[in-house]
């Protein structure tokens, strides 16, 4: 076990669990991840607010951190209350925790906070915020497996506006793997994905984000950020790591059992707000 309050290190890529990275889709998946690491650590550096929180230009450090803590009023409280989770007394895990926008939030309600993030720079930003916060334990992850983690050992698992980030379902799939992994049998979950594939621009904004993400993809960042702002677009909000992928909810539902979990109920289905909530199967005893 890692102490509460220290930084646990990400690991090696040989290390990581859930995902094959051998022959040419391994290598796909291994520069897919890097990518993710290298365009939120980028991000953070710009503003870290904005891009966790992007619908408002203007926050500073109290309401970014109040819009957390509403969120979690919002949106946890009521799941937590269907699935009959007493947080004072329980343990949870934050996936993509960024600069703790809701994490300060769990560290005042739940007994301990796990806080995951892929982002040196987030994290950095994060442990900076929550300081004087002494029951949460960060772990910095090299990609989607939570290797420093020990199966069944939360009661809760938790993610916002992560997985919509993600380039591939593949990727989602090997995340919910190891969100259900680490929660003990019996113990919750409750999670955010892009449930549209609804367009939200015009024809021709789909045309030219659809070319600067094709840039990104083989190498060229630089030349379609430069030509991202030449058409006023923010050159932080492309590429796969931002736009990410839409699913189904049959296809989260398949995930979720084939990872050990019970559904036990979607909310906001067919929008980009869409939520997965329920339990890990309890362990059967033959």
């Amino acid at each position: 076990m890692f102490p509460i309050g220290k930084a646990v290190p990400a690991l090696p890529f040989e290390k990581w669990r859930g995902i094959e990275y051998t022959g040419d889709g391994g290598i796909r998946r291994l520069k897919a991840i890097d990518s993710m690491r290298r365009d939120w650590n980028e991000r953070a550096r710009h503003n870290a607010f904005l891009y966790i929180a992007s619908w408002r230009h203007d926050w500073t450090e109290e309401s970014f951190f109040a819009s957390g803590e509403a969120d979690v009023q919002r949106i946890v409280h009521p799941i937590l209350e269907k699935l009959h989770l007493n947080s004072s007394v329980s343990s949870m895990a934050e996936l993509g925790c960024g600069a703790g926008r809701m994490t300060r939030a769990f560290a005042k309600q739940f007994q301990s906070v796990t806080a995951i993030e892929i982002s040196e720079e987030m994290q950095r930003k994060a442990q900076k915020y929550l300081a004087d916060f002494s029951n949460v334990r960060w772990v910095l992850v090299d990609g989607v497996a939570l290797a420093a983690i020990e199966s069944s050992s939360l009661d809760f698992v938790f993610s916002y506006m992560v997985l919509q980030h993600y380039p591939s379902d593949e990727l989602i799939a090997a995340s919910v793997r190891e969100m259900l992994r680490i929660v003990r049998p019996g113990g919750a979950f409750l999670f955010h994905f892009n449930g549209s594939n609804r367009p939200t621009m015009n024809w021709k904004g789909r045309i030219i984000s659809s070319f600067l993400d094709g840039l990104c993809t083989i190498g060229l960042k630089r030349p379609a950020q430069a030509l991202a702002r030449a058409a006023g677009i923010d050159p932080e909000m492309i590429g796969k790591t931002w736009r990410g992928v839409a699913l189904r909810s049959d296809e989260v539902e398949s995930m979720v059992r084939e990872a050990g979990g019970v559904p036990a109920g979607f909310e906001g289905l067919d929008t980009p707000f869409a939520w997965c909530f329920g339990r890990k199967a309890p362990q059967t005893i033959s």
